[in-house]
């Protein structure tokens, strides 16, 4: 069992989370616990991650919610226990530790049963959540639009629920409220049950709408049309910040998990004039709950519904690898194939944390690779990559889409009007003899149309892909 000294909030926060009548000590003093599991089943595909690397992400994670972390470890164990998950001698050689730091709260970074959850809060006489108790309370803090409220409400909620059905033996309820770390509530667990059942009701009806309006401002933007360019990675991989850079916006960007939840669109010009929409979503994170990703598919649709998306990875982490594969099994989970490089661009971010010899080795991978698959290495702090990224958005996005040149006459307002709202019009001008002639980009199926409608031919317009 490896220990680790204290870390506390960035600015000397605390949560303020307050505690229940099962625990001893202070509710904002957590020691984070990550258990390490030693065997290895021969089915197992995905790239291992470092205990270490675990141990700081699970810090990161408490640290993301202003806790005090007093000690953190990794946990070694060779199968998990059906009732504390730990092994015996492990659950009191911890109680030992948080009764000596005086913690009232126990972070597991792993996935625990309500039977578990309980024995352990027995053992240590502190609150204990796991991975998705903690990930669901981040959300619930930094959620700032109506819909990011809704969404991690519906996963909260859900979460409650399965923690109703086999968990409490008696009327009692030991957590009460909206949150997870909060004191004593009702009583009567079947009343809970029906109004939580009520209210994911009610908060499902409302997302629909939300899904419905979302909807409507896609189809408008499609109409105007500009390409839509998606940002995904795996949290903190430097995603708003690549946003900033190339948006000029000052979307919050810190060294922190899940520093942006709520999604934001902001237009870019690329290198040969034509614009884009960008989209920053929330970050994806390993075990990402599954509420979780249900609900926020709606969100997550900006995603789904890109013409182009950027996977974007912190290159100078030690586990870059299992970041990538967790990203990907996302994307398959929303159905976008991450292996389709057509539509998927990587870009190999940070490069700037790398030394001299970890950047040569990195632009040789990055060059080894052939044609649509090969990554663009960026710094999204320094802006260098940034002009190469921006072609290779430019180039993927020209090939869906057609250059034709249209020609008017000067009183036909209506005609100009409706390829200003159908179409992205790359050069305007007009001749000695009043005549507008157009450079318009469209996508391929919308060529034809325009070609019957105004008599369009195609054209090369310089800088445009």
């Amino acid at each position: 069992m490896e220990l680790k000294g204290s870390r506390r909030s960035p600015a000397g926060r605390t949560a303020g989370l307050p505690a229940d009548d099962t625990t001893r000590g202070d509710a904002t003093r957590v020691v984070v616990i990550v258990p390490n599991l030693t065997r290895r089943s021969a089915e197992e595909e995905t790239p291992r991650r470092a205990p270490e690397a675990r141990l700081d992400e699970a810090v990161g994670l408490a640290l993301a919610i202003d806790l005090d972390v007093v000690a953190s470890l990794v946990v070694g164990l060779s199968q998990i226990r059906p009732a504390t998950y730990l092994g015996t001698g492990k659950v009191e050689e911890i109680a030992g530790l948080v009764r000596a730091e005086e913690a009232g709260l126990v972070f597991v970074d792993a996935p625990l049963s309500p039977v578990q959850q309980r024995n352990l809060e027995k053992a240590w006489s502190a609150k204990v959540i796991d991975r998705t108790a903690l990930i669901l309370e981040i959300f619930g803090q930094r959620a700032r639009t109506k819909e990011g409220v809704l969404q991690v409400e519906l996963a909260h909620l859900n979460y409650q629920r399965s923690r109703l059905v086999r968990s409490w033996t008696h009327l009692e309820r030991q957590r009460g409220g909206f949150g997870f770390l909060g004191g004593p509530g009702e009583t009567q667990i079947e009343a809970d049950r029906r109004l939580i059942g009520e209210r994911i009701i009610k908060i499902e009806r409302e997302l629909e709408q939300v899904k419905r309006t979302r909807a409507l401002h896609r189809a408008s933007r499609k109409k105007v049309p500009y390409p839509v360019v998606a940002l995904v990675g795996y949290t903190n991989a430097g995603k708003s910040t690549l946003f900033n850079r190339l948006t000029r916006a000052e979307v919050r960007a810190q060294d922190l998990l899940f520093a942006t939840l709520d999604p934001t669109l902001r237009a870019v010009q690329l290198p040969g004039g034509e614009r884009v929409i960008l989209s920053d979503t929330v970050g994806f994170i390993s075990d990402l709950p599954t509420q979780l990703v249900a609900a926020f598919r709606a969100t997550l649709e900006e995603v789904i519904e890109a013409d182009l998306i950027l996977h974007v990875r912190d290159v100078s982490h030690e586990d870059t690898e299992a970041q990538a594969h967790d990203v990907a099994q996302v994307l398959a989970d929303l159905d976008i194939d991450p292996d389709d490089h057509h539509r998927l661009i990587e870009v190999w971010n940070k490069i700037d944390r790398l030394d001299e010899d970890g950047r040569a080795g990195l632009f040789n991978t990055a060059s080894r690779r052939e044609g649509e698959a090969r990554p663009i290495p960026v710094s999204a702090l320094t802006g260098e990559g940034m002009d190469a990224l921006l072609s290779a958005i430019a180039t993927r996005l020209g090939r869906d889409r057609t250059v034709l040149g249209v020609e008017l006459e000067a009183t036909d307002g209506s005609g100009l009007s409706w390829l200003y709202r159908h179409a992205e019009v790359l050069e305007r001008r007009e001749d000695a003899e009043g005549r507008l002639h157009l450079a318009v980009r469209v996508p391929h199926d919308r060529a034809d149309h325009i070609r019957h409608r105004f008599g369009a031919r195609r054209v090369t317009v310089q800088g445009a892909a």
